[in-house]
């Protein structure tokens, strides 16, 4: 018996252990496919269909990556050829951990003037060179600037690259819904406009002097027309050209993608042309053009990040870490609802940051995804992100073998091509009318961020522009769009007032509608409100009440008040003002509910002697919808409870509908019910507290609705979508009016 006993212990031992370790094994693996995406899809890849497309929009992706990454290196004012690390090893690292298989990374304009910024504010131009002072002292000095100039991009995209990837380890991804889609319209298309005018300097050959403060944009410009006579003017005639056919062959792409096999590579054929014609005409000697210069074969050894600019631009690199992860998983999401695949933000921000990191260690710039470059790999038939290896390859060729080829390219060549993947930002200028009619704080948003962003600079600005976003979901809900309701052609619905002509509101009840939280900035928004809904102040009522009570008590102590069965009979008819005088001097007292137990009869606050004046009301009930109060803190709460004794006490009862219950247990938290504020006030339904509001005054069917008397033959049920509770009212589930 002992043994069967250590048989069966040893057997469920084992069982739990096997258990266990099948739990581990299988939890492993979702951890593995979780952190390489790339473990999932490639054993399903499907080379016989997918791999000739994939080459194919590889091929045509590497090529426009190669010259993003020339042009995309001067905003970051970095010698081009950097821009050649910074389109290979993001592309690399997302293969391994990206989730989306459509996107391309690498420079993306934007973070490329962002980090330009930052690489001008740290490592500002000590001079201007001419082509006298073109010596071996100049050619050493701008050496080293540019190294130096190098290793603040680095420093500063590998930070970016480190912040990214602990918003995605750390799972807090979701930083990134605090930037609307018209906050990142408005942002891009100045950023549009900061690129556009930061290449002037290219375009037009002038040494115009770096900026980053405040007002840099207009600095910059007036820079620029202050030397206009000085503009090179073969470089400009190369970019206008090159521009020209740029936009009309992007249009052609554009107007005909249905009908062409894959979109033509006008920037490539364009690069082509223009480094042969430099080459062959030898403009850099005849018309002293500025041109690409020494491209290095191969691999730059690794830099080490420099502490001291990490301090410096903490700001800039978690500015470029958020913009990068918006701008990347906007594109993103696009492509994996077109075709129908899941996409994890959090991966997504580990990918571009491992990306960044690598990018930043072997001397590249932040990058994220290129629209254009992303819609091309898509639109040439790229299924995976193999079609990301493959444009990888192509920049790798040019930079351990064909780079050479790139250096009589003008540098104006590349500020045209980069200038050409600026329409679709800027044409985001039509999103003001658009976003006007649809909803006016959105097009706000839109363009406070615009004159932000121009204004400020991209770092300042983007803060700005978020604070202000901000401050309008604050404005929002501090300022809520009240309403009073009233049910609609004898139903269980109720709406604005405003909005419909055939609505019935019940004698003596009003409807009050708050659609927003009610929280210590909104409570005497709310109050004024709710008094202006029903056309009189409770307070006021209150205390004029209190006095006119005061004075019976004296008249009737007096024996100059008298009471008929027709009301009261008053001998005076005149008030003293000293009377008036002390009601004043004890306002506190006149806050009090009002007590008319010591008076031998009832007072009909509507019917008084003539001396005596208070206003007349008619309401006497109040239902306020709460559905869309999300949740009340706790000095609203106190505000709130004023608001409800002051109608109770002139005998106006409230009703509170809508709520759940973890509203109703806060309140209970915090004490918030007493003799006065009772929990029976709430209510699932509008339509429940107006059947019991019907039934405590003893309405009668024909007075809910006035057309049910001209016509008997109307006859109509009513559910109450749920019982009311236990109150001394009942109303059945069906009630029939």
């Amino acid at each position: 018996m002992l043994l069967r006993k250590n048989i069966k212990r040893e057997t469920d031992i084992i069982r739990h252990f096997w258990i266990i370790s099948n739990c581990s094994s299988q939890k492993a693996k979702r951890i593995v496919l979780s952190l390489f995406p790339i473990a999932s899809w490639l054993p399903a890849y499907r080379f016989k269909e997918w791999l000739l497309s994939d080459i194919v929009s590889g091929i045509s992706t590497g090529m426009v990556s190669v010259l993003q990454g020339l042009a995309f290196a001067l905003l970051v004012t970095v010698p081009p050829g950097y821009g050649l690390y910074a389109a290979f090893f993001p592309a690399i690292i997302y293969l391994f951990f990206g989730t989306s298989k459509h996107i391309s990374v690498g420079p993306f304009p934007i973070l490329s003037v962002m980090v330009g910024v930052a690489v001008t504010r740290m490592v500002p131009d000590t001079g201007i060179t001419t082509p006298e002072s073109s010596n071996n002292s100049s050619e050493l000095s701008d050496s080293i600037l540019n190294d130096r100039k190098v290793v603040v991009a680095a420093t500063v995209s590998l930070f970016a690259g480190i912040i990214q990837l602990a918003l995605g380890i750390l799972r807090i991804g979701f930083v990134v819904i605090y930037l609307s889609e018209s906050l990142i319209s408005g942002f891009t298309t100045a950023a549009a406009v900061h690129v556009l005018v930061s290449q002037l300097k290219f375009i037009l050959q002038l040494q115009v002097p770096s900026h980053t403060d405040p007002f840099s944009i207009f600095k910059v410009l007036e820079s620029v027309f202050t030397q206009i006579e000085k503009t090179n003017i073969a470089d400009l005639v190369t970019a206008l050209i090159i521009l020209l056919i740029v936009f009309i062959v992007k249009e052609i792409n554009q107007h005909f993608k249905d009908k062409l096999p894959v979109p033509i590579p006008i920037e490539f054929i364009m690069t082509v042309i223009a480094t042969g014609v430099s080459y062959g005409f030898d403009f850099q000697t005849r018309f002293n053009v500025s041109v690409v210069g020494n491209m290095e074969a191969g691999f730059m050894p690794p830099v080490t990040p420099d502490v001291g600019i990490i301090q410096d631009t903490i700001g800039d690199c978690f500015g470029i870490a958020i913009v990068a992860f918006a701008v990347s998983f906007s594109v993103a999401s696009v492509y994996s609802l077109k075709h129908d695949y899941p996409l994890d933000g959090n991966q997504e921000l580990i990918a571009l940051g491992l990306g960044n990191i690598v990018s930043g260690a072997f001397r590249g710039f932040a990058g994220s995804t290129a629209l254009s470059r992303s819609a091309v790999q898509e639109s040439t038939g790229g299924k995976t992100q193999i079609a990301g290896l493959i444009s990888a390859i192509i920049v790798l060729i040019v930079i351990v073998a064909i780079g050479f080829l790139l250096e009589p390219l003008q540098k104006s060549v590349l500020a045209a091509l980069a200038l050409g993947n600026l329409k679709g930002m800027l044409m985001q200028f039509a999103e003001i009318g658009r976003l006007w009619r649809k909803d006016k704080y959105d097009c706000v948003i839109w363009i406070m961020t615009f004159i932000f962003t121009i204004v400020l600079g991209l770092g300042l600005g983007l803060a700005a522009s978020v604070a202000f976003q901000l401050l309008t979901i604050v404005f929002r809900t501090q300022f809520p769009k009240c309403s009073t309701l009233a049910n609609i052609g004898r139903s269980n619905i109720y709406k604005n007032k405003k909005d419909y002509l055939d609505m019935y509101e019940p004698e003596g009840v009003k409807i009050f509608r708050c659609p927003s939280p009610i929280y210590f900035a909104n409570i005497r928004f709310f109050r004024q409100k709710l008094i202006d809904a029903v056309g009189f102040n409770p307070l006021r009522i209150l205390r004029k009440r209190n006095k006119a009570l005061r004075k019976i008590r004296k008249l009737q102590k007096q024996g100059l008040l008298q009471v008929t069965p027709k009301g009261f009979i008053c001998t005076v008819y005149a008030i003293k003002d000293s009377d008036e005088e002390l009601d004043n001097n004890q306002i506190e007292v006149l806050d009090q509910p009002i007590n008319t137990t010591d008076l031998p009869f009832q007072i009909d606050w509507n019917d008084l002697p003539l001396n005596i004046e208070v206003p007349k009301i008619s309401l006497h009930s109040l239902i306020l919808d709460f559905s869309a109060v999300s949740f009340l803190d706790v000095s609203s709460m106190r505000g709130l409870k004023s608001i409800l004794k002051e109608f109770i006490r002139i005998k106006v009862d409230v009703y509170i509908v809508g709520t759940d219950d973890d509203f109703i247990e806060k309140l209970t938290r915090c004490e918030f019910f007493d003799d006065e504020v009772k929990n029976s006030i709430f209510f699932l339904t509008i339509h429940d507290a107006v059947l019991h509001i019907l039934m405590k005054k003893d309405y009668s069917t024909s007075k809910f609705n006035s057309s049910q008397e001209k016509d008997g033959k109307m006859d109509f049920t009513i559910n109450t979508n749920g019982g009311l509770r236990n109150r001394e009212y009942q109303v059945p589930v069906e009630t029939r009016f």
